[in-house]
């Protein structure tokens, strides 16, 4: 009881602020509710700066928002996943995922070395623009250990791409000629969040006046939605063994995987598994949507713990990243199409 007592206050904080960013996000689906959420932290704390610090009646609330009931919401989001879905459109769609993945990555780490990027910034980057945005980068902070204000850069950056790619890419498509099915894979495979590539792929299927394109690119969003989970034990079981390593020669302690594990992420696949087999679809829409606004409410916390000066001064070489890596994702996977015959 001491210990909600604690956490409670800042809490009820980030419940009560996620509450307008969550409905903002439904009037502007193109920027979201997670945007919002930070932007309301960050204004918040710039209304009132006695909200920071570590001995603050917020302190704790904040925290457990950022962190646990962040991966706690990664899993309920495991609800609105179908893996006989998955697998249909994974045969179709698995070798474009796998080169566009190691595209991202690659040019992370190529592009954040060269820009003298934090290398857990670059991470969040190279994820959130090759799975699932700001799902993915969810999923992934706690796991490398984070700071807020790399997932609140790294959440910006991606929110600036999914604004562009939804004005360009329908235009792009329809000059270079491709198919229903061709835009809807390279809308899947190639726009960050799953609220932008429905928005840009409604705007393909209008013209073209069927569903095609919007069915597909749904499908295949979902589909690299489920690769949080091979990356995030990979990042875990990494992160966890060069940390050690480096404390190694002063503890002499062993390595744990058991306790380095993200087990939210087993929750999250647990979570796809019941949905697919014993769904009821109003259950599961209302976890979803729940696992959504507390999404919502640990991008306030994180918002709340951003210094917003270092967030301005440093904007310029998560937003190359993030540049970088949708320039690679997005050719790859054209290019990748083209040579498979399904353009």
């Amino acid at each position: 009881m001491k210990t909600f007592g604690k956490v409670l206050p800042g809490a009820f904080l980030c419940l009560a602020t996620a509450v307008p960013a969550w409905f903002l996000g439904k009037v502007f689906p193109i920027a979201g509710g997670p945007v919002f959420g930070i932007l309301a932290g960050m204004i918040l704390v710039m209304a009132f700066p006695g909200i920071q610090g570590k001995d603050q009646l917020f302190c704790s609330g904040v925290k457990f928002t950022s962190k646990a009931l962040l991966q706690y919401s990664i899993i309920l989001l495991g609800f609105g996943m179908n893996l006989f879905q998955v697998l249909e459109v994974g045969r179709q769609s698995l070798s474009v995922i796998v080169f566009t993945l190691s595209a991202s990555f690659l040019t992370a780490y190529i592009a954040g070395r060269a820009m003298q990027l934090d290398g857990k910034m670059t991470v969040l980057i190279g994820v959130g623009t090759s799975i699932c945005g700001g799902s993915a980068i969810a999923a992934t902070a706690p796991v490398i250990a984070a700071r807020d204000e790399d997932v609140a850069h790294s959440i910006s950056t991606i929110f600036l791409f999914n604004i562009i790619a939804v004005f360009i890419f329908p235009a792009l498509g329809s000059l270079m000629g491709l198919s229903d099915t061709g835009f809807g894979m390279w809308a899947g495979t190639a726009i960050n969040d799953t609220s932008s590539v429905v928005a840009s792929a409604t705007a393909w299927s209008e013209a073209a006046g069927n569903d095609t394109a919007l069915g597909f690119a749904t499908i295949v969003k979902l589909t690299r939605t489920l690769m949080i989970v091979p990356i995030t034990l990979f990042l875990a079981v990494y992160h966890a063994a060069k940390a050690q390593r480096a404390r190694q020669s002063d503890s002499g302690g062993q390595f744990s995987f058991v306790r380095v594990f993200p087990w939210f992420v087993i929750g999250f696949a647990a979570a796809a598994v019941i949905n697919t087999f014993w769904g009821v679809p109003a259950i599961s829409g209302a976890l979803v949507t729940t696992g959504k606004f507390m999404i919502v409410m640990a991008m306030v916390a994180i918002g709340l713990n951003t210094n917003l000066g270092r967030l301005v001064r440093n904007g310029f070489k998560p937003i190359f990243t993030g540049l970088c890596c949708w320039a690679a994702v997005a050719t790859v996977s054209l290019l990748v199409q083209k040579l498979s015959g399904s353009w």
